[in-house]
């Protein structure tokens, strides 16, 4: 391994995300999240508020997910924008992880870069994830409940059809963390000792 690079999956709510950001401050690397997006976008000329709806989302098989005339275009008409946008990512998340050191969040980057990376999931008891996310988004813990099902729902889907492996098998993840029995800098501290450690 050339670099060292760290992907983070995440159960919604269980402050993946947040986690690695953090990570990436006290390591001193970039921490990739939407702005894959941001560059999918400029790379293939398609708007980023249209590829910010499928973001980590499967395709439907019964239509179209955007009603957009990009889709439409010659080069895309065949191919869901999910697809469009997930190889996209796929492309560049291998570029930056040859040039970089990094974390990835999400989007499958573990499975897209195999051995060549710490594939690192984080995750936490439902309730405990209702309460960040009705915290985080100001709503109701039962509107709550629903986003967070749906959410989970969704990444799930998206991971097993591009993977074909079970989102939830912890057996092909390198580290798993329940972030409801530490806090954020104990997490961080120890996957920053884990990071330290790759290629030694």
């Amino acid at each position: 391994m050339s670099k060292r690079v760290i992907s983070i999956n995440r159960l919604f709510g269980s402050n993946g995300r947040n986690i690695g950001k953090a990570l990436s401050e006290e390591l001193g690397i970039h921490c990739y999240d939407k702005d894959l997006i941001q560059i999918a976008s400029k790379e293939q000329g398609l708007p980023y508020e249209e590829l910010l709806k499928v973001d980590e989302k499967r395709a439907s098989q019964w239509r179209y997910p955007l009603e957009e005339p990009a889709q439409m275009e010659s080069q895309y008409r065949f191919y869901p924008m999910n697809d469009v946008l997930f190889q996209a990512q796929q492309d560049i998340i291998r570029f930056i992880a040859k040039r970089e050191e990094c974390i990835f969040i999400g989007r499958c980057a573990g499975q897209i870069l195999g051995e060549d990376c710490l594939k690192v999931f984080i995750h936490a008891p439902f309730e405990y994830r209702v309460q960040v996310a009705a915290k985080r988004m100001e709503i109701p813990e039962r509107d709550a409940r629903t986003y967070v099902k749906k959410a989970d729902k969704e990444r799930r889907s998206f991971y097993e059809y591009f993977t074909d492996e079970k989102w939830m098998d912890m057996s092909t993840y390198d580290i798993c963390i329940d972030s409801s029995r530490f806090i954020k800098e104990q997490i961080v501290k120890m996957l920053k000792v884990a990071y330290e450690s790759m290629g030694a």
